[in-house]
């Protein structure tokens, strides 16, 4: 869901293939004032300028997914420690996969890596975690999925701002609404990307007129270069790279709000994961520690931050790192 990132706390990435919920089964809702608050939405959407033609058509036989809100009422909090996760995101069938389809999409991916300045590497392990390779992509109706949380009221502000992009999306011509298929949170294509992240980021690199990230891999790759490249990506710099700290390291360090160089933490006694001592390289970093006190510890640079405005969990980041570094090594 990127930039409105609330969705993922350790096992989004596990869980976007959810069942076909369309039935019109009835809700805690009266479906006439579904019909109602529906006219309200269309009114809006008219006044922002969609077609008339887009809203019979987008809209048409819509009703409340009872799925859909028993999934939000009910996310589980994730009960995998930082290791599990991370074993299970970068698996070695994960790793080997993506570098084939490195391989595979070399050319395509240099050409991205060139206009939008980011290495192929972190391109393909977003692909990978965000919808293993673009396996993984939810089956829910977006337009359905964010009409139902848009009406439930428990943050109905914010999901109906992502309907009215939804049919923006729909108007512009990029996808039919039937085709419009993304997680139950409406988190669509193979970055998963929230409408009002397609609408800033998705780009039509195959320049066929649409922006494609359910089906085309260029719109992919350069729509989730052009999302990384904009919010702040350095292509001089990598993620990070996990360290081992001294006995009794002042704990108080270890946050991304602490910038220091290199050479600063390894004055400290910081050495990298084999123990061999940090690079000589003219970077800052902060330390991060997902896994919380006593677990494994990373120097991060800023591009770390950039991840993480795409998604804010520190286990998504550090798998996003990863696996990055697990392709490159295959290359």
């Amino acid at each position: 869901m990127n930039r409105a990132r609330g969705r993922f706390r350790g096992l989004r990435a596990l869980a976007v293939a959810l069942p076909l919920a369309l039935a019109s089964a009835s809700t805690t809702a009266n479906p006439q004032d579904f019909s109602g608050w529906l006219n309200g939405v269309k009114d809006e959407a008219r006044a922002s300028g969609i077609s008339e033609a887009t809203l019979s058509i987008a809209l048409s036989g819509i009703e409340p997914l009872p799925r859909v809100i028993e999934l939000d009422r009910n996310q589980p909090e994730s009960t995998l420690r930082f290791e599990e996760y991370l074993a299970r995101i970068v698996s070695e069938k994960r790793v080997a996969e993506g570098r084939a389809l490195m391989a595979e999409n070399a050319a395509l991916l240099q050409r991205v890596a060139e206009r939008y300045h980011v290495q192929p590497r972190f391109i393909v392990a977003l692909w990978g975690v965000e919808s293993d390779y673009g396996r993984l992509t939810g089956n829910f109706n977006v337009l359905a999925a964010l009409a139902t949380l848009a009406y439930d009221g428990r943050r109905s502000a914010y999901f109906r701002k992502e309907l009215l992009q939804a049919l923006r999306i729909v108007d512009q011509g990029h996808i039919a609404p039937t085709a419009m298929i993304g997680s139950w949170a409406g988190a669509m294509g193979q970055n998963q990307f929230m409408p009002s992240s397609f609408l800033d980021f998705a780009v039509d690199f195959d320049g066929d007129g649409r922006r494609d990230i359910w089906s085309s891999r260029a719109d992919v790759f350069a729509s989730i270069a052009n999302y990384l490249s904009s919010t702040g990506w350095n292509p001089a710099q990598s993620w990070g790279r996990q360290v081992r700290l001294p006995a009794g390291f002042d704990q108080g360090l270890i946050t991304l709000d602490q910038r220091r160089t290199l050479a600063e933490w390894s004055r400290m006694g910081i050495v990298q994961a084999d123990g061999s001592p940090l690079p000589s390289l003219d970077l800052s970093a902060s330390l991060a520690q997902p896994a919380g006190r006593g677990g494994a510890a990373y120097l991060v640079h800023d591009n770390y931050r950039t991840i993480l405005r795409w998604n804010r969990s520190q286990f998504f980041a550090t798998a996003v790192g990863h696996l990055a570094d697990r392709l490159a090594a295959g290359s």
